[in-house]
């Protein structure tokens, strides 16, 4: 190869004729075209960037709202289960009383059963004493048959 300084500078000067020719024609325009874009970009980099804020914004009120429901519902959890508690507790009571009456009661109804019976006893006893004196009086016997008797009536009594 060699070496021209003819085509060199040939294409240096047609370089600049393009070179010029196309920066008066197209250059303005391609120029403005790319700002344009590059705006539509900045713009659509802002626009993302308060969406961007706007959600964390909106994640942190949601969060919020999920951390007040959560305390609202234990707070509405924890008065429900002191309301049964008490509610047991006043079963309970009731229960307890009632089972207390009933026991009183029994107490009572056994010893209305047991004095009906110590009654019964004596008077069966009284009964027997009588019945019993009615026929010594009748036999008027000794002392050997009047112990018989007796043990007679005592074992009677016994039953």
């Amino acid at each position: 190869m060699e070496f021209n300084p003819g085509i060199i500078l040939a294409t240096i000067v047609n370089f600049l004729i393009l070179f010029f020719g196309l920066k008066y024609f197209f250059f303005e325009k391609v120029k403005l075209i790319v700002e344009a874009r590059e705006n539509e970009i900045v713009e659509k980099l802002d626009n993302a960037d308060m969406e961007l804020e706007k959600a964390r914004n909106l994640a942190i009120s949601n969060e919020r709202e999920l951390q007040r429901a959560k305390e609202e519902g234990k707070a509405i959890t924890e008065s429900h289960k002191k309301r049964a508690e008490k509610v047991y507790d006043e079963i309970v009571e009731e229960a307890r009383a009632e089972a207390n009456l009933i026991i009183e009661r029994a107490k009572v109804e056994i010893e209305r059963e047991k004095e009906k019976a110590e009654y019964s006893l004596k008077k069966e006893a009284i009964d027997l004493a009588l019945e019993l004196s009615k026929k010594v009086i009748e036999k008027n016997i000794d002392e050997k048959k009047n112990r018989t008797l007796i043990d007679e009536f005592i074992s009677e009594v016994g039953k």
